[in-house]
């Protein structure tokens, strides 16, 4: 049984949660989840809730319900989410589309008939015009069509910010929304056919190190620019908006600059001393041209990343060899 809730007040006028209160974390084995355990227990609290799937199926309503009905956590990160890179989300559209509109729908829902005043929901910078001006601004949300490739996945994400803007307006729960950018690092999946741009050339790079290989193939063309955030960071982030109490709006979260794939698999082919050439395979698909997201929101709140690009992918790197030695 959970600890009873236990609230003081934040500075800014708002209830700040208590280190012994109850916080559930779902989706606490994924990546961002994982961090989010890791940074909350480094700050000092003490009662986090990490059922596991076998103990809380989030596709089964009534289970999520009664779930929240008996913990009443202070504060419910909402990091559970069906992932993928674009081949993944390209083949799997209706298993991206209805999952992850299940899981939101229960968990937030949930959240409110519980009584659940605090709730973070993690969406993705896919959320946002495929051709939208650059930096990406939060406004810009629902101002064109979505990258192709990814839309169920986006609007399963869009739904999320809706249904937590709708719960803040109706009922006046502080129900938050946060956009990390790409994200990478410890507990990633570098499973080459659903995993992300990083973790997949990650794990390319250095099986065609260990082969011997004198090129390395990468998909499209190379040009395409995109920001990258250590986990780490967004758990920073994410916990620093719960501690000083934002009820705000929508928050990007990212580092604020932006490289092309090529400079990308260069860099991760330095970090893994790999010395061969870049072959680019123009036959696959590049996904959106651009993707940089405005921080100046978050910025503003007092937060700003720390991990450099570089450093970020060794501790990746570090983290791959240690998972396929397991």
């Amino acid at each position: 049984m959970a600890l009873p809730l236990t609230i003081t007040m934040s500075d800014a006028g708002l209830p700040a949660v208590d280190k012994a209160a109850p916080i559930l974390v779902a989706g606490h084995r994924g990546m961002v989840g994982s961090a989010l355990v890791r940074r909350l227990r480094t700050a000092g609290y003490t009662t986090l809730l990490t059922p596991s799937r076998q103990e809380l199926d989030l596709l089964d309503q009534a289970a999520v319900f009664a779930y929240l009905e008996r913990e009443r956590p202070a504060y419910l990160f909402l990091a559970a989410a069906k992932v993928g890179g674009i081949q993944a989300n390209n083949t799997y559209r209706a298993d991206f589309i209805y999952q992850n509109l299940v899981i939101e729908a229960n968990l937030i829902h949930g959240a409110h008939r519980a009584g659940l005043q605090r709730l973070m929901f993690l969406g993705s910078s896919c959320i946002y015009p495929r051709d939208c001006p650059q930096p990406i601004r939060e406004e810009y949300l629902l101002t064109g069509p979505l990258e192709a490739t990814n839309e169920p996945y986006a609007i399963a994400k869009i739904a999320g910010i809706k249904l937590c803007e709708s719960y803040q307006r109706q009922y006046g729960r502080q129900y938050v929304s946060v956009m990390p950018t790409n994200l990478y690092g410890p507990n990633d999946n570098y499973d080459l056919n659903n995993s992300h741009v990083l973790p997949a050339l990650i794990r390319k790079t250095h099986e065609a190190k260990q082969r011997g290989d004198r090129e390395l193939t990468v998909w499209g063309s190379g040009t395409p620019r995109r920001e990258f955030l250590y986990v780490d960071d967004l758990a920073d982030a994410c916990v620093y908006l719960m501690e000083t109490g934002y009820d705000g709006p929508l928050v990007n979260v990212g580092c604020g600059a932006d490289v092309t794939i090529r400079e990308l698999a260069e860099t991760v082919m330095d970090v893994v001393a790999f010395p061969g050439t870049i072959v680019f395979d123009a036959s696959k698909p590049d996904g959106t041209p651009r993707k940089l997201l405005d921080v100046s929101r978050l910025a503003a709140l007092g937060w700003q990343a720390r991990t450099e690009l570089r450093t970020g992918i060794r501790l990746a790197y570090e983290d791959f060899l240690a998972q396929a030695r397991d």
